[in-house]
C-alpha cells in the first residue's frame, strides 16, 4: 500500500492551528507535539558545535557533502520503506529552493564561516534567522506585517550588526559575509518549505530535498574526500554524524512533526531559545570563552523576535 504525499490534517494545523484556549485541558497530543518541537530546537542548537567538531577531522567541502549524503541515505530509506510516491511535478521547483537553501547553501556557508569564526559569534548572527524568514514569508505570501513587527525586526538586525562590527574591530569579516549569506538562503528554503508543508507532510519536504541533491552531493563527496585528507578522530566522526542525522534529518523530522501538532506560532516561541542554547554548548563542548556582548545581544534578539511573533497579523 502506497502512502500518499498529500496534505494531511496535522499539516493544516501547522499552518493555522492554535493552542488550546484558557480553561481547556491540554490534550496529550499537544504535550507530545511540544516535546517534539523542543527536541528539534535542541538538535538545531547543537549544529554549530558539531560542525566545529567535524572540521577537526574533515575539510569544509567534504564535511558538507558527506553530511548531505548520509542524511539523504536515511531520508531515502524512510521514503522507500513507506513507499511514498514521488511529489507532483508542480512541487519540484519549490523542493529545489528548499534543497538549495537548507541542504546545500546554509550548511556550506556556515561551515566556511566556522573555519575562522567562533560558534558563539555565529550563533548570535544566525539568531536573526526567524526574522529573516518572516521577511521572506511576507514577500512570498504578500502579507503585510504591522509597523510593530518591522520596528522589532529592524531593532534585532541593528543589534546583530552592531555586535558583529564590534567583534570584528569595526568592519565585517569574511566569516560574517558567509553567515549573512547563510541567513538569506536558509530563510528562502524555510519559507518555501513551510509553503510545501501545507500540501505534503513536513518530513517528506526535507526528505525529498535531500534526495534531490544526491546527484550533486555524491560526486562532490568523492571529489572532496580525494582532495581534503580526513583525520580520523572521535570529534570529527561524532560531529559529521550529528550534523547528518541530528541536524539535517532527525532534528527536522521531529521539528516538523511537533510544528504540525502545536502550530507554527507556538513552535516559533520555542525556537527563541536556540541561540542561547548554542552559546551554552559552545562553552561546555568547545571551551569557548564568551564576551559579555554575546549573551546580551542574543537576549536582545530574543526579545525582538518575541515582539515580532506577537505582532504578526
Amino acid at each position: 500500500m502506497r502512502v500518499q504525499s498529500s496534505a494531511t490534517e496535522p499539516d493544516s494545523i501547522a499552518v493555522s492551528g492554535s493552542p488550546p484556549g484558557p480553561g481547556t485541558a491540554v490534550p496529550a497530543s499537544h504535550r507530545l507535539g511540544t516535546v517534539q518541537a523542543a527536541l528539534g530546537v535542541v538538535a538545531f542548537s547543537l549544529t554549530f558545535p558539531a560542525t566545529a567538531w567535524g572540521l577537526e577531522g574533515f575539510g569544509p567541502w567534504a564535511l558538507v557533502a558527506v553530511r548531505s549524503v548520509l542524511a539523504a541515505a536515511m531520508a531515502g530509506a524512510c521514503l522507500l520503506f513507506l513507499r511514498v510516491r514521488l511529489p507532483e511535478r508542480r512541487h519540484w521547483a519549490g523542493l529545489a529552493v528548499v534543497a538549495a537553501g537548507v541542504v546545500l547553501g546554509f550548511p556550506m556557508l556556515t561551515t566556511l564561516a566556522l573555519q575562522t569564526s567562533t560558534t558563539s559569534h555565529a550563533a548570535v548572527v544566525v539568531g536573526l534567522l526567524p526574522l529573516t524568514t518572516a521577511l521572506f514569508s511576507a514577500l512570498r505570501t504578500g502579507v503585510r506585517p504591522s509597523r510593530t513587527f518591522w520596528a522589532a525586526a529592524l531593532a534585532g538586525a541593528a543589534a546583530v550588526l552592531a555586535f558583529t562590527a564590534a567583534q570584528s574591530g569595526g568592519a565585517l569579516t569574511t566569516a560574517d559575509g558567509y553567515l549573512f549569506g547563510a541567513l538569506v538562503v536558509c530563510a528562502a528554503g524555510y519559507t518555501e518549505g513551510g509553503r510545501l508543508a501545507r500540501v505534503m507532510p513536513g518530513w517528506q519536504v526535507i526528505g525529498w530535498a535531500l534526495v534531490l541533491c544526491l546527484p550533486l552531493t555524491v560526486p562532490a563527496a568523492v571529489v572532496a574526500l580525494s582532495y581534503e585528507p580526513v583525520v580520523w578522530n572521535a570529534h570529527g566522526v561524532a560531529g559529521v554524524l550529528w550534523v547528518a542525522a541530528g541536524s539535517q534529518f532527525l532534528g527536522l523530522m521531529v521539528w516538523y512533526r511537533g510544528m504540525a501538532t502545536i502550530g507554527i506560532p507556538k513552535a516559533s516561541q520555542l525556537q527563541l531559545a536556540q541561540p542561547l542554547l548554542t552559546l551554552v554548548w559552545s562553552v561546555l563542548l568547545l571551551g569557548e570563552h564568551l564576551t559579555v556582548a554575546a549573551p546580551l545581544t542574543a537576549a536582545a534578539v530574543l526579545v525582538c523576535i518575541a515582539v515580532t511573533q506577537r505582532s504578526r497579523s
